[in-house]
């Protein structure tokens, strides 16, 4: 694998000479102001192209589309529109009765006019109804009644249909008051709330991440540096996922996503970069060896970690859901950006500072005379001491607590988003609640049953039949006959989604037919999508979990480390699927958090949010490991390399963590409950993880390990030495070192023999 740098930091106290500047370093510093100059050029090219993005973005995506569920919806809304309502006008006649002449007047005029509207199609109403479809229509007080209509085209073109005929059709018509619901409307409001969140996220994110950043550095001039890093990287992904919205469909959701990590991820990058920089310069280095060892150290290891990163997004694309699809769009998109802009950007902007990258220490103004700062790292330091010291207690003890944090998930129940997705206020939420607790059935929640195949009225009725004796059905209704089409409603009891009407989609598709049938409905999609992601998670954890040991193999050359790596990561996501559960799903802190739980969690986000949580816990996984192997590499001393690596990052992984923690909370302000669970509970997992699991369980483990923990087989000690991410310099050295253990009959001897390997910082 190619080097970032060969470069490493003179010592001219020894009377060496300066090595030479490696190449990377001579690309990203030889022309530092037409480097900067040509990243604001394209920044500003990519806020011309990201403009609008959000409009472009779908509200949908949840459903297979190769499913059964999926093609049935296609042919009824192709074949008979009217089946396939999607806007709701909920008529509200007050004190009087719905059948009043006055209201059945307003009513039909107000049917009238919508059927003439471009755009919409198959509208009905309470007062069109045939007696046996209109009990359906109608309240169970007799005071509100339903029209229903279809609004034709894409997720966009339904949007700019709604805003046009939505003012003419909401509020007071002289007996009745009318409020917007449906499908159509719930989305339309969601992604308009989801737009409006963002913004308002993003304005209490990066005032206090720039807060925090100056607490970290000290230096407003360092804190600004990551800052515009994260900036750079978001406004390159929205014109991505711009270009991305001609050729695909993409989830409105990624815009979070792109938000969070953008800011998160360029933060961490910039963050060990700006730091190990700066540490550099404290030795005594000038600025442009010091970024010639900081991009060999610290920049190989963002690099790397941007890559760990990638993968377990990456894995989302096993889905054939566009809403996961969207996350790995939106989270490649960002990681790359944020590395890249992390390894030729800032190098460039911290040749031209030099010192004064340290520049406007704000700290001075809280300090008391001169007193001496403590050491840096002393408390991590004796964190790991102490650890070490009870390794066993803190392993058992740790492990105990992350699976007792996680243990609410074994009771997860699986749903699908729905208007309770949305604040209780919102008009669409308020109408589907009326719908819920005043109609008869569920209005617009059945399944239907597509039948395809002439056949004669004989046979469907048979079907009809045997449709109805089903147990878990309350009525059956049809056929509707169009050519060699016919389709049927099947009214299921209970709610529209829960277990008794999951298994009438199974019961419905296993009926014998003269006929070919496929069932569609709110509760076939979930079906349908549950089997959709339990046939690929394997593949996608199996993908994850050995591109993630193959990555850390070759970081660290060990085959127990990346074992380690993939165990703890996964352990630390407990919490969070145990906090999902028993917030999101069983409604505790509902009212503090401000949203309404429906009593099951979206089938599609755990996928997600253990495929971005997994990604972050590896993120801050190698900053540790990247510097325990590099102490390790120069002594040879394990239990000095594990402590000296978290004294040296125990802080900044910390320091990261409640950075990214604060972006996720901020995402998770949310009024939208998709997006609030995530931004919650990832905040809560990379928070565990800092906190509990990198600062805890590793060294802990690793102290139980010993030197075991760093042991491979020869032929992986060569496979190591021949591509491994090991520094420029030492790799003939490792290579021959490898060689010549082997040749012995012995493992290779204790890195501290390599007379080339850095020194540890």
């Amino acid at each position: 694998m190619t080097d970032i740098d060969t470069a490493s930091r003179p010592r001219e106290e020894s009377g060496q000479a300066p090595p030479p500047i490696g190449r990377w370093t001579r690309f990203v510093t030889a022309r530092p102001r037409l480097s900067l100059l040509v990243a604001l050029v394209l920044t500003a090219l990519a806020v011309v192209a990201g403009s609008g993005v959000a409009d472009r973005l779908g509200s949908g995506g949840w459903e297979d589309p190769a499913a059964e569920s999926t093609y049935a919806t296609k042919a009824l809304e192709r074949e008979f529109p009217d089946s396939q309502p999607n806007l709701l006008l909920l008529v509200d006649a007050g004190r009087a009765s719905v059948d009043d002449p006055a209201v059945a007047a307003e009513a039909r005029t107000l049917a009238a006019r919508l059927a003439a509207e471009p755009g919409v199609t198959g509208v009905g109403s309470y007062w069109q109804a045939a007696p046996s479809a209109a009990a359906a229509l109608r309240a169970k007080d007799g005071h509100e009644a339903l029209i229903a209509a279809r609004v034709t085209g894409d997720d966009s073109a339904m949007g700019r249909t709604l805003d046009r005929i939505a003012p003419h059709y909401r509020g007071t018509h002289g007996a009745v008051q009318v409020r917007l619901g449906g499908m159509v409307a719930v989305r339309h409001e969601m992604q308009t709330i989801i737009k409006e969140d963002l913004t308002r996220a993003e304005l209490i994110a990066l005032p206090i991440t720039l807060v925090l950043l100056v607490m970290v550095f000290g230096s407003a001039v360092a804190a600004l540096l990551p800052l515009g890093i994260g900036i750079v990287a978001i406004l390159g992904t929205n014109a991505v996922l711009r270009g991305l919205t001609s050729v695909t469909d993409v989830s409105v959701f990624a815009l979070n996503l792109t938000t969070a990590l953008g800011l998160g991820l360029a933060i961490d990058y910039a963050l060990f970069i700006v730091r190990r920089y700066r540490e550099e310069l404290s030795t005594g280095a000038a600025p442009l060896a010091a970024v010639g060892t900081t991009l060999r150290t610290a920049g190989r290891t963002v690099l790397f970690s941007a890559l760990t990163v990638a993968v377990s997004l990456a894995a989302m694309m096993v889905f054939p859901q566009y809403f996961l699809r969207s996350f790995a769009y939106a989270g490649i998109a960002v990681v790359l950006l944020a590395a890249a802009a992390a390894l030729i950007l800032l190098p460039a902007a911290l040749v031209l500072l030099g010192h004064r990258v340290n520049s406007l220490d704000l700290r001075r103004l809280f300090r008391r005379g001169r007193e001496p700062e403590p050491a840096a790292g002393t408390a991590w330091a004796r964190t790991a001491g102490l650890v070490m010291r009870r390794a066993p207690l803190f392993a058992l003890g740790t492990t105990a607590l992350l699976v007792l944090l996680g243990l609410p998930f074994l009771g997860v129940r699986f749903g699908t988003a729905d208007d309770r997705q949305l604040p209780a206020s919102a008009e669409s939420h308020v109408v589907q609640q009326h719908l819920r607790e005043g109609f008869p059935g569920t209005p617009g929640g059945g399944l239907e049953v597509l039948a395809e195949g002439r056949a004669t009225a004989a046979q469907y009725a048979a079907f009809k039949q045997r449709a109805a004796a089903l147990p878990e059905v309350v009525r059956v209704d049809g056929p509707l006959v169009k050519g060699g089409a016919a389709y049927f409603t099947v009214q299921p009891r209970g709610e529209s989604v829960d277990d008794s009407a999951q298994r009438l989609v199974g019961d419905l598709r296993a009926l014998p037919a003269p006929f070919d049938t496929k069932v569609t409905g709110t509760a076939a999609v979930l079906v349908d999508t549950k089997d959709a992601i339990a046939e690929r998670l394997p593949w996608a954890a199996v993908f994850i979990a050995v591109v993630t040991l193959l990555l850390v193999f070759l970081l660290t050359g060990s085959v127990l480390i990346p074992l380690q790596a993939v165990v703890l990561n996964a352990l630390s996501l407990t919490a969070m699927f145990g906090a999902v559960v028993w917030v999101f799903q069983d409604g505790h802190l509902s009212g503090a958090l401000g949203f309404t739980s429906s009593g099951s969690i979206e089938t599609t986000l755990p996928v997600l949010m253990f495929c971005v949580a997994f990604g972050l816990s590896m993120d801050y996984g190698v900053f540790l490991l990247s510097r325990i192997k590099e102490e390790y590499d120069r002594t040879g001393d394990h239990n000095e390399a594990v402590r000296h690596g978290l004294q040296r990052t125990g802080g900044l992984i910390t320091a990261a963590a409640v950075i990214l923690a604060v972006v996720m909370v901020a995402i998770g302000t949310s009024r939208v409950t998709n997006t609030k669970m995530l931004g919650l509970g990832i905040a809560l997992a990379v928070l565990m993880d800092a906190m509990v699991v990198r600062s805890l369980l590793v060294p802990a483990i690793m102290r139980l390990t010993g030197r075991a923990t760093w042991w491979a087989p020869a032929p992986l000690r060569r496979f190591h030495a021949r591509f491994g991410m090991s520094e420029g310099e030492e790799r003939g050295t490792t290579a021959r070192t490898a060689a010549e253990g082997e040749a012995a009959g012995r493992d290779a001897p204790a890195p501290a023999a390599r007379a080339g390997a850095s020194r540890g910082a």
